[in-house]
């Protein structure tokens, strides 16, 4: 069994600053990828942004970029996402991935169930 659970999501005034924490717990032998998605009301999840474990390679949708950080703390099993500058647009529901081999070898993917992120303006 693979756990993924987020924290801090929240309520923030537009510009203002969140930072999402999602930890990997279970049957993991070691994580390839972690990444945040995002899902607005009526529209489909989408890529935030993500990063390879080994090497530390990051990737960012366009919307994101600049704005957002994602990081990790492997010795954690931690993924973070600090949002700076938050637009009302960044509403959404927000779910961590994880891309692993689990203890029997098997590669996997797992999702956390997800953390709200509301922008006023």
């Amino acid at each position: 069994q693979v756990q993924l659970v987020e924290s801090g999501g929240g309520l923030v005034q537009a510009g203002g600053s969140l930072r999402l924490s999602c930890v990997a717990s279970g049957s993991i032998r070691s994580i390839n990828a972690m990444g945040w998605y995002r899902q607005a009301p009526g529209k489909q999840r989408e890529l935030v942004a993500s990063l390879l474990v080994s090497g530390g390679r990051t990737n960012y949708a366009e919307p994101v970029k600049g704005r957002f950080t994602v990081s990790r703390n492997n010795a954690k099993n931690t993924v973070y996402l600090q949002m700076d500058s938050l637009k009302p647009e960044d509403t959404a529901v927000y779910y961590c991935n994880a891309n692993f081999w689990d203890d029997w070898g098997r590669l996997r993917d797992s999702w956390g169930q997800g953390t709200q992120v509301t922008v006023s303006s």
